[in-house]
């Protein structure tokens, strides 16, 4: 019995050191957005821009190298949010709350006095961002939706966890949200394809909008990669959204979109057809009619160029010719050899989306002779003076962009 036993715990032992070594030799897969990558491309060096993780005191923040029209200035208003992206206020914006991707934070600042404080009131959470809506601030993660009750002055005690009720798809790639509330008062959310370039299963490459509590559940756009932010238009209601092209097709495209919902349930187009009817190349092979039935974009908004907030703006502090104008904030590429975006645009357009014009608004984030960038901007806010604040994802702050009229020559 004991040569038995031996014998057994010998083979038991031999047996996990051969898995051990295949587990070593077994190459590791490639990390997802390598997905799609054509054999051509196979030594290609491009890959995603690492976000900055790290604080960046105001001091070493070159604000003065953003250029902006004549009349306008730019300013810091808050600083210390590692990862800064969308942003949400309260109702008399004595609050903001401020999502992340990469460091899983919701910070919340405190506007008061002129000055503003920064504090992290939910971490360790997977790609959150967060909504202000009815006296209670929603946060939105991949796996997660937490609902902090009387938060209008602040985010305190224990969350609600609601999970559950919002039949959340598990896959991470370009499952990151962005959230609003619209004026039917119902939660809007994005759910990205779950790859590069797929066909994705029916949960993923939609917008859905719910009622707060999760239920009433409705898609209202599909075909949709990977929108990052939209608003709706201040005169038709219609919600107009961001969507980003696929990568690796080349330096030229497919161009990220901006697109209009004019009503629920169009399709725009994923996987099969991008931008202005290209048809891709790999999902779509025999696929004559790849873009029959597709909603256009209202505009194209460059090759790569990461577009994410959207929002139209409604001040009075700015020029007239900017009633009404969409600003467009422009992360910046990665799936290209030269680099484009790191700006803010403004695209005006016809309330039908006719006639769109895309022009700079914010530059100087990005050095076009050798590719190196300082800022990444990531999404806008309106205050209610009517000065626009742009979050920069790359050194975690918040700008403030005002205008003051030019003095008139005596």
């Amino acid at each position: 019995m004991r040569k038995t036993t031996l014998s057994l715990a010998a083979a038991s032992v031999l047996a996990l050191s051969v898995q051990c070594a295949f587990a070593q030799d077994k190459p590791k897969p490639p990390p997802a957005w390598h997905q799609g990558k054509p054999a051509a491309m196979a030594d290609s060096k491009l890959a995603p821009v690492p976000g900055k993780m790290t604080e960046t005191p105001e001091s070493d923040i070159p604000i003065s190298k953003m250029k902006l029209p004549k009349g306008f200035k730019a300013e810091i208003w808050a600083s210390g949010l590692v990862g800064a992206r969308a942003m949400t206020m309260n109702d008399d914006q004595t609050k903001m709350w401020v999502g992340t991707r990469g460091i899983g934070r919701v910070y919340e600042v405190t506007n008061e006095g002129g000055k503003r404080t920064v504090k992290v009131v939910a971490e360790k959470l997977t790609q959150p961002t967060s909504v202000y809506a009815n006296g209670a601030l929603y946060v939105f993660a991949i796996d997660k939706v937490l609902r902090y009750d009387n938060a209008a002055k602040g985010v305190s005690g224990q969350p609600v966890d609601m999970t559950k009720a919002f039949d959340l798809p598990p896959q991470q790639h370009h499952n990151w949200k962005y959230v609003r509330v619209g004026a039917d008062k119902k939660l809007y959310v994005p759910f990205g394809a779950p790859c590069n370039i797929c066909e994705p299963e029916k949960e993923y490459a939609q917008i859905r909008r719910y009622n707060l509590d999760g239920s009433g559940k409705e898609v209202i756009a599909v075909g949709v990669r990977n929108t990052q932010g939209f608003d709706w238009h201040p005169k038709t209601g219609e919600l107009w959204f961001t969507d980003h092209g696929r990568d690796w097709l080349g330096d030229k495209g497919p161009e990220d979109e901006l697109n209009r919902l004019s009503k629920p349930g169009q399709n725009f187009g994923y996987p099969y057809c991008h931008a202005n009817k290209v048809v891709d190349p790999d999902v779509a092979k025999g696929k004559k009619d790849a873009c029959k039935d597709v909603t256009l974009p209202v505009t194209t908004m460059g090759p790569h160029t990461a577009v994410m907030g959207i929002h139209f703006y409604t001040g009075s502090m700015f020029p007239k010719e900017y009633q009404g104008v969409a600003f467009i904030a422009r992360k910046g590429s990665w799936n290209r050899s030269k680099k484009i975006g790191y700006d803010v645009v403004a695209v005006k357009a016809g309330p039908d989306g006719k006639g769109a014009k895309v022009t700079p608004f914010a530059t100087g984030f990005m050095d076009p002779k050798d590719n190196s960038f300082w800022g990444r901007p990531a999404y806008l806010a309106q205050l209610k003076d009517g000065s626009l604040l742009v979050s920069d994802e790359q050194l975690g702050a918040i700008y403030r962009i005002s205008y003051e009229a030019p003095a008139k020559k005596k």
